[in-house]
């Protein structure tokens, strides 16, 4: 049997759910009262500017005072004011938005009017904090102020009060779990989160400020009492880039962040109206090796209100490195305007903002090649990680992605694979691009390299494994190489192979009593026919094992994780002190001399460590005694 009928939903079932559960958090009240104050101003000068309002608009403010005596947080504007009528309309029937009334009413002159508001629900915010709540009103229009009361229920007062201005005072009879909020900081604290770059004035007590007055020996310091007034309302990302110096850009950047010392490398101002709304200014700061610290700098704004910190989604994940500020009325919000709600409208201003980046990297190479190479150490990682995770921006990026060399010279990708071409190519063809992790501590393998006239990249980030192997996946015949990775000739492997002044037979014996002396379970011994001037031991690590370790130990792929430590022990069988080793009669005598050339060998790549690092200094001690 099927029956009709409709779901009653009403003040009394809705209203506690409002209270209890619609914000994540109590300290929301007051950005939504103050934000509702904002638009009550707002309307009224949109009203003057249209000519609807004929009085002296003024130079209104919001105030926010405390009275902890009586337990009371009183919000003041002077804004339009609400009649009885208004009042019964947008207060008592819950969720109807005011703002968006407004906003319909005036469709065609107040889309740019900064109006905040949209769901009608933020007022009630007040209630989370609160035994009762008191609305004091007066319209900018000619009829009575009235008071409204209600202590939490669906159950309110409504009558005629004395208010002789315009505008809306708010009173919060504050519960006794809520008495944290009567603290001054804890206000001034929440004030400066949410309410820091808001449109309108906003005053929080008084302040005492010193005026020097005269001249010479007969000037005088006076101090003045005057308005605590605690918000920019015209930040650097609401002016057009055109009014703005380099200067102001700074001061901002030093507003949004007081303890950071260190001026930023450079910024980017946003600035579109189609097909969306969206404005701000992002910095690029001063990036460490430990990106994960660098994060969550990015503060979202909605018409001027702080909304949260966390952007992910809206800002592409490499671009969470900046710093600054993002701005647009077009940003989707839940309902108590707390966080994000993902969709198209968002990855279109996700791909507005990684182009407009792309763009502004180009632009500044283009402009000052020497300037974006000096500062091309401090903002490699982010356009490195920009590169990896974003295919547009890695697209974009070869006009302006660098590849310093060891000697400290700067190249484009094609500039780089036009210089080497020539030299680099292997006997199948394919371009291979030496570099370096660690200039000091590769520089054996580097000058190898630099003897056979080869190229040496210094590639230093973090991510650089997990970017190689993008490069080598996107790119033609190029395959890349860390120097210490194998003997140079290896690496880049030509027609024409040495000839060793060793036969296979005393090769074979020589290895034999490197064996004897070197652990099988570290070291792969791998004997080759190169420069008599190039090292007698050199050890390396194969570029395909290093490379995923590196890459796991970045967060990649944790297959290799638990593999021990493998190492190939290259001998130059043309270098003399390895013919001197074979020819050696005496077994100690030849241990000795291959024990101190294995540690050598270590010792330039770092792993000559602890017991063995003890012995090998003794060792060297006795051979010059």
């Amino acid at each position: 049997m099927m029956s009709k009928g409709k779901i009653n939903v009403s003040v009394e079932n809705i209203f506690p759910l409002i209270k209890k559960f619609l914000y994540s958090d109590q300290e929301i009240f007051l950005r939504e009262l103050i934000s509702n104050a904002t638009d009550a101003t707002l309307k009224l000068k949109h009203m003057s500017n249209i000519g609807e309002f004929k009085q002296d608009f003024g130079n209104p403010i919001i105030e926010v005072k405390i009275d902890k005596k009586k337990s009371k947080i009183h919000i003041i504007d002077q804004g339009v004011g609400m009649t009885e009528n208004e009042v019964k309309k947008y207060i008592n029937e819950v969720a109807f938005s005011g703002a968006e009334e407004f906003i319909e009413k005036y469709k065609d002159s107040a889309k740019d009017s900064g109006i905040i508001g949209h769901f009608g629900l933020g007022f009630y915010s007040a209630f989370m904090v609160s035994d009762s709540v008191e609305i004091i009103t007066k319209s900018f229009k000619k009829s009575p102020a009235v008071h409204w009361s209600c202590d939490g229920s669906p159950e309110f007062t409504l009558v005629k009060s004395e208010k002789k201005d315009r505008g809306t005072e708010i009173i919060l009879n504050i519960s006794k779990d809520s008495k944290s909020f009567l603290e001054d900081n804890a206000i001034a604290d929440l004030l400066k989160k949410y309410n820091r770059f808001m449109p309108i004035p906003i005053k929080f007590g008084t302040k005492e400020i010193t005026n020097k007055i005269g001249e010479g020996e007969k000037q005088k310091e006076v101090k003045e009492t005057v308005d605590n007034i605690i918000n920019i309302t015209e930040p650097a990302w609401t002016k057009k880039p055109k009014d703005l110096k380099d200067e102001d850009y700074k001061t901002f950047y030093k507003d949004l962040y007081p303890m950071n010392f260190e001026d930023p490398l450079f910024n980017i101002h946003l600035n579109v109206d189609y097909p969306f709304n969206l404005t701000g200014i992002l910095y690029f700061p001063k990036i460490t090796n430990d990106i994960n610290l660098q994060k969550d700098k990015i503060q979202l704004y909605q018409n001027q209100v702080f909304v949260t910190d966390n952007v992910e989604g809206i800002v592409p994940e490499f671009l969470t490195l900046l710093r600054g500020v993002i701005d647009s009325p077009d940003i989707p919000l839940n309902v108590s305007r707390s966080y994000l709600q993902v969709d198209s409208a968002v990855k279109k201003i996700s791909n507005y903002i990684t182009r407009k980046v792309a763009d502004k990297l180009n632009s500044l190479f283009k402009e000052d090649r020497k300037k974006f190479e000096e500062k091309w150490n401090d903002i490699k990682v982010i356009i490195e990680y920009g590169m990896l995770s974003e295919d547009k921006f890695y697209e974009k990026s070869d006009a302006f992605a660098l590849f310093p060399t060891t000697e400290n010279k700067f190249f484009t990708y094609d500039e780089l694979i036009k210089k080497i071409k020539k030299n680099h190519v292997d006997k199948d063809g394919k371009t291979i691009i030496l570099y370096s992790s660690n200039i000091e501590e590769q520089d054996s393998y580097i000058k190898e390299a630099n003897k056979k006239g080869y190229t040496v990249l210094l590639l230093d980030s973090p991510i650089v494994s997990h970017l190689i192997q993008k490069f080598e996946t996107s790119k033609e015949k190029i395959s890349f190489a860390r120097v210490d990775s194998d003997a140079i000739d290896n690496l880049i492997k030509k027609e024409e192979k040495s000839i060793s002044k060793l036969t296979e037979k005393e090769q074979e014996k020589l290895k034999e009593q490197i064996e004897e002396v070197i652990p099988k379970d570290k070291y792969s011994i791998q004997l080759e026919a190169m420069d008599s001037e190039s090292l007698p031991f050199m050890i390396t690590q194969p570029e395909f094992m290093r490379r995923m370790k590196d890459m796991q130990n970045t967060g990649g792929n944790s297959m290799f994780g638990n593999m021990p430590e493998m190492y190939n022990l290259v001998v130059n069988t043309n270098n003399k002190l390895v013919g001197d080793i074979f020819k050696t009669k005496t077994k100690n005598k030849r241990d000795r001399l291959i024990k101190q050339s294995l540690d050598l060998a270590k010792l330039s790549q770092n792993l000559l460590k602890g017991n063995d690092l003890t012995e090998f200094i003794k060792r060297s001690f006795d051979l010059i005694k």
